[in-house]
């Protein structure tokens, strides 16, 4: 038996949990929601559970199938509660859970599968009923496991503004009686766009924050792709899955080479391609084929395949760039947006030079959501640096200076400025 009062025995028993509960804990919470039809009853039991092991575990160890200790814990204080809760629909559910029970349910450290659910919690989480900014919320909450304080942080947001966010959703979810499923097949298409956005919009702001001090959030990138992985597990035959967790690693690839020794962007042309991480590209690229095979390509597919050109090109000149501007052509008819028009637009002026990029920004002057967008003014201003038109280059550099949302992108273009200004 181990000792409960050995502080190693405790730190080890505290780091077990701790990586149960990471990957588990989806799993976990699903099957609790699954089984009572209550979000927020499945979180408060769940919680529970890891107290008691906790309690537990540095006395009788850890136990064989820890996940499914947690879920067999987690179920008899479910009960407990529904015991003590007089309602009717507590009363059936009691029922159904004791009816389980004597069908043979195992006792807490037993043989006992934890079926894994997740996949409907991702639809509920990012169901088309709740607000965008929601779902990312409750995705993060219930399927990344994170706490409401550390969602808070990620989004820099006060606690109790996220708090109330996540308390909305849920109340969306209960009142609005959102099924807790998996959509048929026949609305499949339609529902896992949804799913797959909430994802890339938790790898964007951890690709590059919207606000703060620092450029990226590694920690955010990082768990958009667990979430990822998860997701391709439970649905591989999906290929726009596999695009985007290719995109993803693709992109996630070149963390250590995107910023400087002062948190500063370092552009990619500028970046040190020595620290890319190669075995995580050498996994999106087997992950962008298997996405462009068997059918026509999805949008994460062929953001994957552009973003694959740079990570095999040695720098930026030898890049192939007639490549990337025809992909973007495919991307803008797959999916046409300001944005990708801004970037085939680089793409162009790398391909036919500056003033063919140029011309083409100029034609989305006009686009509204570019209008508080800082990377339409910093691409004018580059390449207008690069055309020798010096005074409107610094014009542009100061708009995007106004709009950049974090310290270091604004370090960046001040720099910029500064280089500018100097010349003569």
């Amino acid at each position: 038996m181990a000792d409960a009062a050995d502080p190693a025995t405790t730190s080890h028993v505290a780091s077990s949990v701790e990586a149960v509960f990471r990957e588990e804990r989806g799993r976990l919470l699903a099957s609790l929601v699954l089984r009572f039809g209550d979000l927020d009853l499945a979180e408060d039991v769940a919680s529970e559970a890891i107290e008691a092991a906790l309690r537990h575990w540095p006395v009788d160890g850890v136990p064989a199938r820890p996940g499914a200790w947690l879920l067999t814990t987690a179920r008899r204080r479910a009960v407990d509660r529904l015991r003590r809760d007089q309602t009717y629909a507590a009363r059936l559910a009691v029922l159904q859970v004791e009816a389980d029970r004597a069908a043979g349910s195992p006792a807490p450290g037993a043989e006992d599968d934890l079926p894994d659910e997740r996949l409907r919690l991702f639809f509920t989480c990012a169901h088309p009923a709740l607000a965008a900014e929601d779902r990312t919320a409750l995705t993060l909450r219930c399927l990344a496991g994170l706490t409401t304080a550390e969602v808070a942080r990620a989004f820099l947001v006060p606690p109790a503004t996220m708090a109330q966010r996540i308390v909305r959703a849920k109340n969306k979810i209960r009142v609005a009686r959102i099924p807790f499923r998996v959509p048929g097949a026949d609305e499949l298409p339609g529902r896992l766009p949804g799913v797959l956005q909430v994802l890339y919009s938790i790898f964007t702001e951890g690709y590059a924050a919207s606000a703060g001090a620092d450029l990226q959030r590694i920690d955010l990138a990082e768990e958009a792709i667990r979430l990822a992985r998860i997701l391709r597990r439970l649905l591989p035959a999906e290929r726009e899955i596999t695009g985007l967790l290719a995109l993803m690693l693709l992109v996630h690839a070149r963390r250590a080479a995107r910023t400087g020794p002062t948190g500063e962007p370092v552009l990619l042309d500028d970046q040190d391609r020595s620290r890319w991480d190669r075995a995580m590209i050498e996994e999106g690229r087997g992950l962008v084929v298997a996405a462009l095979t068997g059918g026509p390509p999805g949008v994460y597919a062929v953001q994957g395949a552009i973003a694959a050109l740079h990570d095999e090109a040695a720098d930026v000149a030898t890049t192939d760039w007639p490549q990337v501007v025809a992909l973007y052509d495919v991307l803008l008819a797959l999916a046409p947006s300001p944005v990708v028009a801004l970037n085939r637009a680089v793409a162009v002026a790398m391909r036919d030079g500056p003033e063919a990029g140029l011309a083409l920004l100029d034609e989305l002057a006009a686009e509204p959501r570019l209008r508080g967008h800082h990377p339409y003014p910093a691409a004018r201003a580059e390449l207008l640096r690069r055309l020798g038109r010096l005074p409107e280059a610094a014009a542009a550099y100061r708009l995007a200076l106004d709009l950049a949302g974090t310290e270091a992108e604004r370090a960046h273009l001040r720099r910029s400025l500064a280089s500018v200004q100097a010349q003569p």
